[in-house]
Order: C-alpha cells, then structure tokens, then sequence
C-alpha cells in the first residue's frame, strides 16, 4: 500500500490516508514564472506563539514558522524565518531552496488545523494534492536569515461531527511585502480511531529500521552527501536478455534514520520525502538544459501510502510542453505493488547568477 502525505503529531507516531485521494493536481500552466511583483498590503495584526508540537516538530531548530494572526474569517497570516544555510535544505545556485518553502508551508497544516480549527492534537492531517511556484529572482540569499511571510485563505471546508475534515489552502508567499510565490492545497484530517480502520496493521511504526538501498551518485541528483541521496538503482528488470535498469528509473531509498526528513516515527514515507525524490529526479533527467538549474514549480498529488516494506519505483521523464527557453518539466511519479502512489510535475528553470 502506499502513502498520501500528512502533517503529525510531533508526540506521536503518525499518520496518513486512504487508498485514494480526492483531488487531481491542477494541470501545468503555459509558463511558469510567478514574476517578483510588489503585492497588495496587508494589515498587520499582533502575532501569536507558534507552540512547537503544531507543527509536528521534535527538533526545536527544524521549527521555520515564527508567528501567526488571524487576518479575517478563515483567513491567517503566518510569518516563518529561514536560515541562511541548512544542513539538508542548502542553498542552489546561490538561492534560498524551494524545499525550505515546502516544509514551511507544510508545518502552516498543523498549526491551522490545531490553531484555527481546534483539531486535537494527535489526529492525522493527509495531504490529497500540492502546488506550489516560486519566483527564483525572490529566492536570493542575504547577509543573515530571511523573513517570509503567509496569506492564508481557506475554503472548501468539509466537517463531520463539528470537527475540521478537510480544507484547502491558497497562499500568497511575500518577502518584503513582495511576492515570492503561491501556494494552493489540500489536506484531509482523521480523528486517531478511524485512521486506525484506515491503516488496519500499518498503523504503527515498525519497531526496527530495515535496511536501505545504496545511493546513486550524489552529483547526479543535485546533492554533495550520499545520506541525503532518495533515490537508488533500479532493481534489474526480471526477466530481461540484458540485466539493465530502465533510463530513468530508480528506487525509492529510504532512510529512516535521516534526522530531517524523519524528524519523528511515522508509519510511512513521509510527503516532504516523495516531494524530495520528485526534486531530485527532476534534477537526475534535465540534461537539455545543461549546467545548473533551479526548480521553480511543483504540482503534487497524493494517492496512496508508500510503506516501507515493499520496493517503491521512482519514474521520471521529460515532458514535450513547450515552454520558454531555459524552462523544462519533468514528470515524476512513484509506484508500489503496481500502484501509482504519487505523481509530481516539476518544472525547472536554467540557474542564471
């Protein structure tokens, strides 16, 4: 079985969905350029504490949100906080990672969801689908840590039993009172029972840690350190004439003892973990691009859980869309026992200085 991504407790073990999820990622726009514009003003209210367990967060460092304020019904304002450099989400080509505004935008579920909604802490937040766009202009690094700021909007919200069930999130990502980029998204929310009926015998983390594949070549995927490699070989098609791994392919490498994208015991792999697998065989298959590149879209959906005890393939290809030069996308999608569990379209820009 495989995975739809969640947001959990950083208490407990974790979290996520059903065997389908209910919404398609939106379909790629003609051209994705999310333009650094000065965007409207905002009134700024007195921001609040973020408690550290709403985001799921063990490790206080890890925590990127700073604050948060309602801005109108069930409208929010986050602020957050990157570093200048991190030990797994490090600057490319002399920007911010557009991974730091995934994992920010991914603690922004929990800290809505508890804060906003009162959803207890302990239920599992799962994530249905993901888009997001940066404008790589506005990702440029400064002399110390950069201040980024939320507008959040939610609609579509489902509940059942007077308890939040879903929503979706659209937010305007700021730096400096200018647009850095956007966000639409989904996101369902369990109560802890009916996540067990969900999960059946899966609903706790294993006991052990299995071993994991060996990276491949940490330059290929855009990385220096091979335990921040995601993906390995390809197991050998059997039977093949010729023992080769297919172009493109590769296996989902699992390493639960990564102390970033493992922050806590989860009984599957994790959202930010597949969304890091997507970027990094994007990066493994860009080669009509040549030299660096920067990604500056994702557009996700979640289908099923990945496990961690069956092989899960990562396929990637490049997409024939016509895009402006220097643009390319890449889809991506993982299978697990013949099942598609997740697919990513990633678009990536030539790194310009």
């Amino acid at each position: 079985m495989p995975f739809v991504s969640h947001a959990q407790n950083a208490a407990q073990t974790t979290a996520p969905a059903t065997a389908q999820a209910t919404a398609q990622v939106a379909a790629p726009t003609a051209a994705p350029s999310a333009a650094w514009t000065v965007a409207r003003t905002a009134p700024t209210a007195r921001l609040r504490h973020v408690p550290q367990e709403f985001v799921h967060k063990r490790v206080g460092a890890e925590v990127l949100l700073t604050g948060w304020a309602p801005a109108g019904e069930d409208r929010v304002t986050v602020t957050a906080r990157w570093p200048r450099g991190h030990a797994f989400y490090a600057p490319v080509s002399g920007r911010h990672d557009p991974m730091l505004l995934a994992e920010t935008l991914r603690q922004s579920i929990p800290l809505i969801s508890h804060a906003l909604y009162d959803v207890p802490l302990g239920h599992h937040l799962i994530w249905q689908h993901f888009t997001f766009e940066v404008a790589s202009g506005a990702m440029f690094l400064d002399v110390g840590p950069m201040n980024v700021e939320l507008r959040i909007t939610c609609g579509d919200i489902a509940r059942r039993g007077g308890r939040l069930a879903a929503l979706t999130m659209d937010i305007e990502i700021l730096r400096d009172g200018r647009r850095l980029g956007t966000a639409h998204t989904r996101f369902s929310s369990h109560a802890p029972a009916i996540y067990r009926r969900l999960r059946g015998d899966r609903c706790t983390p294993p006991g052990d840690t299995a071993p994991f594949a060996p990276a491949v070549r940490p330059a290929l995927v855009g990385r220096v350190h091979a335990e921040d490699v995601v993906l390995a070989p390809a197991p050998m098609p059997v039977p093949a004439p010729i023992p080769v791994p297919a172009p493109h392919q590769w296996q989902l490498r699992v390493d639960q003892t990564h102390p970033i994208l493992f922050d806590h015991p989860v009984d599957h792999a994790p959202g930010m973990l597949l969304l890091e697998a997507a970027r990094q065989a994007a990066h493994a298959v860009q080669s009509p691009l040549g030299g660096a590149v920067f990604p500056i879209r994702f557009e996700s959906a979640f289908f099923r859980y990945v496990e961690f005890d069956a092989p899960c393939l990562i396929t990637a290809h490049v997409e024939p869309t016509a895009y402006p030069e220097g643009h390319l996308s890449v889809s991506v999608t993982a299978l697990q026992e013949d099942n598609e569990a997740f697919s990513c379209r990633v678009t990536l820009a030539r790194a310009t200085p």
